[in-house]
């Protein structure tokens, strides 16, 4: 069938689709106020198209479903403003908060947040084309994230509870803010991987200025109100518009203490080189990554199979965590691509709502172009697109496409594709796929598949100082969350989890004194006159 016509037409629409009644959205939290933006907007464009007929047959139209606020730099100052004024060089209300009133102001967020469930779920769906069933999973975990970082935070605090005794030495040790944070999420997740920053900022005490991404930005408005009703004034503020206007001239100011920001290498970098004060900026990025699969001789075909079609297309491949190029040894890579071949052909194509539906639009202008140059440079030098009608496009749907035999000419073999193509790479050697990953420029995770122990054994001790996670027959993959998230060279910096969260957005500060009669007894009336918050002994239930 041709792909223009798993496309709705305007009666084919559902009737809860954002486009029957485009969102003008105005507002944006700054100081704890929701302001009215009276500048220009930018229209907000669905990767859902609409099927029109016309003279000449059958074609696409955009949906719109929405305008945000642009934004210009003066008023990007004037949030980085309210930030640092309500941190007030850590003097501020919030930052100096117990931290059970803080969790108390995150579990009313929370509250109001989930009320907001259904909305957020739609825009979720039409802004960037994501199954309804992945797009409910995306709101839940980031509402189990929370409340995670607040059982958590909570451990945190009874361990630094209690007072250290060492070498004659009383001392009080808790982790205490930074400062003010930016924080920038991905469109692929735009909620969850979002939040997983900007909470344990928040909970932690620093203020916070939040850009959302560039798709996936209508659904941070049904939670403004909830921003704001929950924490103090300028302790969170919510910005839109170009990155070029907001974000360089926060950089460029020097106020910014903390940065956290998913997406590529290159903007992180970007944006780092802006900071006057580059060691005073403490970063915390997800950014690109290549992940291999490694298919050993003596791997179970049905389960690699699985886990490779799951991890290559998942969310149509628009996952940092997905598996990019798949290393197949030559004595099983006819039957490998074989069952890998009948997988893909029999997963469905359609429109976010549909049930059952795997591969989805695209929402980014221009990515079926970028994917069809790949498979293109790919077959000019010798692969070829292995399932019926692979790398077929028509708007922004793109049926995925398993290229073999690739290599190291092809640009696929090096370049993160981002999408639905699969590089099917033989080896006779395993050392190939060893060299591979030594000498890549991004190191987040890779998958082993294989059933001999030593082996295994052999390849796990290699890479573990190559990346940050080794999935043992299974695909990449972040979660759970209560596991260290991070990756080697140009993949991440900093370490993503639910306890390494709040230590990335937090420092250990420590009182001490001698320990002897008269500084003990001094210590103690602190304690029990409860004139300090930072050397309470308060036990957190």
């Amino acid at each position: 069938m041709s792909l223009v016509r798993f496309f709705p037409t305007a009666a084919e629409l559902p009737a809860d689709c954002p486009a029957q009644h485009p969102l003008t959205q105005r507002d944006y939290l700054l100081n704890g106020e929701l302001l009215t933006w009276p500048g220009e907007l930018s229209p907000v464009y669905s990767p859902v198209q609409q099927r029109v007929q016309h003279d000449e047959g059958e074609a696409l139209q955009p949906l719109l479903l929405g305008y945000t606020p642009l934004l210009d730099a003066d008023t990007a100052l004037q949030a980085l403003d309210a930030a640092v004024a309500a941190y007030d060089l850590g003097r501020g209300v919030w930052p100096r908060m117990p931290v059970l009133e803080r969790i108390q102001h995150v579990e009313q967020f929370l509250t109001q947040m989930q009320q907001k469930r259904d909305q957020v779920i739609q825009l979720l769906m039409w802004e960037i084309g994501k199954t309804y069933p992945d797009a409910a999973k995306e709101f839940d975990r980031t509402c189990d994230y929370i409340r995670d970082t607040i059982v958590a935070l909570k451990q945190q605090d009874r361990a630094a509870s209690h007072f250290v005794i060492e070498e004659g030495t009383l001392g009080k040790i808790r982790r205490v803010p930074v400062g003010v944070a930016l924080c920038m999420g991905p469109f692929n997740y735009p909620l969850n991987e979002t939040f997983t920053t900007l909470i344990p900022a928040l909970i932690m005490g620093n203020t916070v200025i939040f850009k959302p991404a560039k798709y996936g930005v209508l659904l941070i408005e049904p939670l403004l109100q909830a921003f704001r009703d929950s924490f103090p004034a300028g302790v969170i503020n919510v910005i839109y518009g170009r990155g070029r206007d907001t974000v360089g001239v926060l950089m460029e100011s020097g106020k910014i203490d903390l940065f956290a920001f998913i997406g590529t290498n290159k903007g992180a970098s970007d944006l780092k080189k802006m900071h006057p004060k580059p060691h005073r900026l403490r970063a915390v990025l997800g950014l690109d990554a290549k992940n291999p699969a490694i298919v050993l001789p003596d791997a179970d075909l049905n389960r690699t199979v699985a886990e490779c079609v799951a991890g290559t297309l998942s969310f149509n491949g628009q996952r940092c965590t997905a598996l990019k190029i798949l290393f197949v040894h030559q004595s099983r890579v006819d039957e490998f691509l074989a069952a890998l071949t009948t997988a893909v052909e029999q997963l469905p194509l359609g429109m976010p709502w549909q049930s059952g539906v795997k591969i989805t639009p695209l929402p980014e202008p221009g990515k079926t172009d970028f994917l069809r140059a790949l498979l293109d440079d790919a077959t000019a030098k010798g692969a070829r697109v292995c399932n019926a009608d692979g790398g077929e496009r028509m708007g922004s749907l793109f049926r995925p496409a398993i290229l073999y035999p690739v290599n190291a000419k092809m640009r696929l073999y090096h370049e993160e594709q981002f999408g639905p193509l699969i590089p099917v790479v033989p080896y006779q050697d395993v050392q190939q796929a060893i060299d591979y990953v030594i000498h890549s420029n991004f190191g987040q995770q890779l998958s082993l598949f294989g059933q001999d122990p030593v082996q295994l054994g052999e390849l796990v001790d290699l890479f573990s100082n190559q990346v940050g996670r080794i999935n043992i027959n299974s695909q990449c993959q972040r979660g759970p969350d209560s596991f260290p998230f991070n990756g080697r060279k140009d993949s991440a910096e900093g370490t993503l989890s639910v306890v390494d969260a709040l230590r990335q957005f937090s420092t250990p500060t420590v009182v001490a004194a001698k320990y002897q009669p008269a500084d003990i007894e001094l210590i103690k009336a602190m304690v029990q006159q409860r004139s300090s918050h930072f050397v309470s002994t308060d036990f957190l239930f």
